[in-house]
């Protein structure tokens, strides 16, 4: 079975997309393969179809054969014709910024080189002056080791072991809450290649052929690199780099070696390397970077992609003149002009305070809206909160402004325990945010999970489709074994502050009504027991059409609605929202969203219940006044977004 199509994904199959598309693939059992006029690669392997250098436009055929090549084909074509696919715009996040050349003579000085300026690539925009922090590690060599023919076997099995311990450490970086979202997507990329077959095989042969196994990874990274440094796309050539670094992270793990780490970089550091790998800078205290400077890497790199969701100002690609950095004590970068400047004087440091000053004023400009309390125009209180999952959320969440806490995600703390968090570490752990949030409301959603993030404690069946399977409040009614220790803890951390709950997946009265006698006979074993608890208000989660169309009824049974425009617009647009070949379908604004939105607003304000919106829709400026002339009166979104949409709600009472 083969199909043709031209490809319309953003920017071509470079790194993130080549990453999932590969994923997609594998989901399917027949061999598959994309051709690119006469050269084909495995869809299979992320290298070689990134190596093949499939560009946005271009005409590519889908090959498969199997007993599923049909509906391979056709979800592969699906997704080489959606424009978002594999992007963070899928993901419904910003597009990364693109940015890259060398300085124009816009910066601080002339464009021309001068004594202590150097020019690089302005890969992140900004600027920063510091001390240095010099990040170079040894440099791997070849130990030109030949094997003698009874060690080979031994030899392969180091190697294969040695990529199992750099996987694993990858698998450890993204079970860390700390990692934010789009460095996540960046690790999986890299582990991604650690996995391919491409780069395991080629080294594995090299070891066959009676070569030690770090020189074998040495010169497999190197070819492939290699490879990627010839082709005419920027973002391919940066993935050499990545290639690169994976293989640096095998070669350590063979030697028994941990590299050099970024933990002691000091708050206001100006990050100085010649090549600096992206699971390197992922992993790092990126709070304390005020800037990067790197001889490796451009705009495109995952470098640059790091630092530029971080904020972070960044300059790379200086070659070898990042040695002249190497021993200076100070520097100032300008990453919207690729200029860096190696021991500032007077004159320099002057111009690039000037310019922090006029940042820093245009971040205070949006945080006067910090402690406001946005009201519509006929005084009616905007409560603007924040989604979290987990303690280590709380203080951005503050430190944004957050007017307490509009999603509690409590997935988070079972996922990351060997076993059932217990009702103890649950109720501290409720109580620590309801006192951090308080007076302010904190509403925490029940145990949402199924067979997509199983959880250990609770077996959950193989399903065709889990978004519409057991879980959520199907899956807590059925174990009422897990689902009363939170109950209880609920109602044990009540006692600390203004705590809410919702149940997410509702699609009837009977689940409202279950829970309910679940609650009271919590709440009656604690009284036995003689511990304190209170009562807390009972809301839904509106994300499903059955609980949109049962509204007027459920509103009757709850204190508030919670409207989840994620799942709701997947579930009533019946498009599975992580499935790239049909994410155009995944739009809020649709019409039919928008009527469920309205429909279940309009049931909510008329029998005088709250109406929120916990959904990444509540921080979109262009729908603000749409949801508010709905009638909702609660949007909770992430952290970052809480300022700004603070000062649109108050600019937009002053309009009305």
């Amino acid at each position: 079975m083969e199909r043709s199509t031209i490809v319309r994904v953003h920017d071509g199959l470079h790194a993130r997309p080549a990453t999932r598309f590969v994923k997609l693939a594998k989901s399917f059992e027949s061999d598959i393969e994309l051709v690119k006029r006469d050269k084909s690669a495995s869809a299979k392997s992320s290298v070689k179809l990134m190596l093949l250098g499939i560009k946005e436009n271009e005409e590519i055929t889908v090959r498969a054969t199997g007993a599923d090549a049909i509906e391979a084909v056709e979800a592969l074509i699906g997704y080489l014709e959606n424009p978002h696919a594999g992007t963070d715009e899928e993901d419904g996040a910003q597009p990364e910024k693109k940015s890259g050349g060398k300085a124009q003579g816009k910066g601080i000085g002339n464009s021309e080189p001068a004594e202590g300026k150097l020019l690089g690539v302005a890969a992140s925009e900004g600027v920063a002056i510091g001390p240095v922090y010099g990040f170079f590690p040894a440099e791997i060599k070849h130990e030109n080791r030949t094997l003698a023919v009874n060690d080979i076997a031994d030899e392969v099995l180091r190697l294969k072991q040695a990529i199992a311990t750099v996987q694993k450490r990858m698998d450890a970086s993204l079970a860390e809450t700390s990692l934010a979202d789009s460095d996540r997507g960046i690790v999986v990329a890299l582990k991604d290649i650690a996995n391919d077959d491409e780069l395991i095989d080629s080294a594995t042969v090299i070891v066959e052929g009676g070569i030690d196994a770090v020189s074998a990874v040495i010169g497999a990274a190197s070819r492939i690199a290699s490879d990627f440094a010839a082709m005419d796309d920027p973002y391919l050539n940066a993935r050499g780099d990545d290639v690169n670094a994976v293989g640096r992270q095998i070669c350590l793990a063979l030697l028994g070696q941990e590299d050099v780490n970024l933990d002691a970089v000091a708050e206001g550091s100006i990050l100085v390397a010649d090549d600096i790998g992206a699971w390197d800078l992922a992993r790092a205290p990126l709070k304390n970077i005020a800037g990067v400077i790197c001889g490796h890497g451009g705009a495109t790199s995952h470098v640059a992609i790091i630092a530029r969701a971080h904020g972070i100002p960044a300059v790379l690609g200086l070659g070898r003149s990042i040695m002249d950095l190497k021993d200076v004590k100070a520097v100032a970068l300008d990453g919207d002009n690729g200029e860096v400047f190696a021991n500032p004087d007077a004159l320099i440091s002057s111009h690039f305070e000037v310019k922090i000053s006029e940042a820093e004023a245009e971040k205070r400009a949006l945080k006067i809206y910090r402690d406001i309390i946005p009201k519509r125009a006929d005084g009616t209180v905007i409560e603007v909160a924040a989604n979290i999952g987990s303690l280590e959320e709380i203080d951005a969440a503050k430190e944004a402004g957050a007017m307490g806490v509009g999603l509690f995600r409590t997935e988070l703390l079972f996922m990351r325990h060997i076993h059932l968090p217990s009702e103890d570490l649950q109720t501290e752990t409720y109580a620590t945010l309801a006192k951090a949030f308080a007076p302010y409301p904190v509403i925490v959603r029940t145990l949402d999970i199924g067979g997509d993030k199983p959880i250990s404690g609770v077996e959950f069946p193989d399903e065709e489709n889990p978004f519409l399977g057991w879980r959520g409040i199907r899956m807590c009614l059925d174990r009422p074994d897990v689902f009363k220790p939170q109950l209880r803890a609920l109602l044990r951390a009540a006692v600390h502050g203004n705590i809410k709950v919702m149940l997410p997946m509702i699609s009837g009265i009977d689940e409202v009504q279950a829970t309910r006698a679940l609650i009271d006979a919590c709440a009656d074993e604690l009284t036995e027991e003689g511990k304190a608890f209170a009562h807390f208000d009972l809301g839904v989660m509106i994300e499903t059409p059955a609980a949109v169309l049962v509204a007027p009824a459920l509103a009757k049974e709850v204190a508030f609605f919670s409207i989840g425009t994620n799942d709701l617009t997947q579930y009533i647009m019946a498009a599975d929202r992580l499935n790239p070949t049909v994410a155009k379908l995944n739009d809020v604004t649709h019409p039919a969203v928008m009527a469920a939105i309205e429909l279940t607003a309009k049931a909510g304000v008329e029998a005088g219940i709250m109406v929120g919106m916990c959904g990444e829709a509540a921080g979109r400026p262009d729908l603000i006044p749409t949801f508010i002339r709905m009638g909702l009166t609660e949007l909770s979104m992430s952290p970052a977004s809480i300022q700004r949409a603070k000062k649109f709600i108050q600019e937009m009472a002053k309009t009305a």
